[in-house]
């Protein structure tokens, strides 16, 4: 199964030809320059294409898409909140290396625990960067910010933390 890289969700619909604002966290002002298709999550784990018909960036975190198919306004609103994914090999070449969302695919390892799992998901909150990580078939959030980040190796992909004493035992019980 191909992997695939939350990139944002579609956040509202511009005009009324079908053409929708996407919210991203690519940590770039982007207009998906070479990309001809993108990814909506239809349901859980479930993925269909779209083809990307035309883009432009409008800020750093915004952008304007139209896709083949989506010609109205109705037809739009359909597919608005939904999570909007790129496939690996796309998402690697556009992806910022400062941004947060660089990070997935990365393994974690924790300086008391060892390896913990792979990064599945960046959730960017107001005042902090979340790592969702499946750790003995449990899905954890960990926090990625000053006191817990120790370093990032891009080369081994392996993100070093030091957890809080007593956060991984609220998830394993």
């Amino acid at each position: 199964m191909a992997n695939y890289f939350n990139i944002g969700k579609l956040s509202a619909v511009y005009g009324t030809e079908g053409e929708m604002i996407v919210k991203h966290s690519l940590g770039k002002k982007s207009s998906l320059k070479d990309i001809t298709a993108v990814f909506i999550e239809d349901r859980k784990d479930s993925f269909l294409p779209y083809f990307i018909q035309k883009a432009r960036a409008k800020d750093a975190e915004h952008l304007y898409i139209k896709l083949e198919g989506i010609d109205s306004r109705e037809a739009a609103r359909k597919l608005l909140q939904k999570g909007i994914y790129l496939d690996e090999a796309d998402f690697k070449g556009l992806a910022s290396a400062s941004a947060p969302l660089s990070l997935l695919g990365f393994s974690v390892t924790d300086k008391q625990h060892g390896p913990l799992g792979e990064i599945s998901e960046i959730i960017e909150m107001p005042l902090q960067v979340l790592a969702k990580v499946m750790f003995r078939e449990k899905e954890m959030l960990l926090p990625l910010n000053e006191q817990t980040l120790l370093k990032i190796d891009k080369k081994q992909q392996t993100v070093h933390l030091d957890l809080p004493e007593g956060l991984l035992d609220i998830y394993l019980g």
